[in-house]
């Protein structure tokens, strides 16, 4: 049985609206809920928003916050689940884009999963990373200067990405040992400060 990463105290927002994919949501959630992290879900609006099962509609999710809200320096990592209609409304969004752009440049994690690419694509993020995501971005995630691979899961610095639901074990073992290495770098680098 494979040992369980500790993740307690790291603070996770994950940036979302309606259409999100609901597996992409519920399951790397749960796994990190259940690593000790603290997630907190943003939407550009509050109340609630519902998620998708492909096609369908699935469930509704209580926002915790708005994006407007939402401020990089209080949160350790990010996560970005898929869905077409959740990714394609998001990497438009100002707040969304600038949230992604300080994390990555404060070197935090950042988990992304099937179409959610698209917003590090929209944040002018990818040029010159590697990366995966759902096959049929691959042309904009290759366009915006990204190497684009098909594998389940990758893992290219502070990122990691995965292609689809099928690829969440795999997806949320990855982000979870991302998550747990920078956490453990962090705090070497606050040893050696103080």
């Amino acid at each position: 049985m494979a040992q369980q990463t500790s993740l307690e105290g790291i603070r996770v927002a994950i940036l979302l609206t309606d259409g999100v994919e609901d597996a992409e949501l519920k399951e790397p959630r749960k796994a990190l809920d259940q690593a000790g992290a603290k997630t907190t879900l943003f939407a550009p609006k509050s109340g609630k928003i519902y998620s998708m099962n492909h096609h369908d509609k699935a469930a509704q999710y209580d926002v915790d916050e708005t994006l407007d809200r939402a401020r990089s320096q209080e949160f350790d990592a990010v996560l970005l689940p898929g869905g077409a209609l959740n990714a394609d409304t998001l990497r438009v969004h100002p707040r969304a884009q600038q949230f992604v752009r300080d994390m990555d440049e404060a070197g935090k994690p950042i988990a992304v999963i099937c179409h959610a690419p698209w917003l590090l694509v929209s944040a002018n993020l990818v040029r010159g990373r590697t990366m995966t995501s759902y096959h049929t971005i691959q042309d904009d995630v290759r366009n915006a200067g990204a190497k684009w691979q098909d594998v389940e899961v990758l893992r290219d610095k502070n990122w990691v990405s995965s292609r689809q639901p099928s690829d969440i074990p795999a997806f949320n073992r990855a982000m979870i040992e991302l998550f747990a290495e920078h956490r453990q770098a962090a705090a070497e680098r606050a040893r050696r400060v103080a």
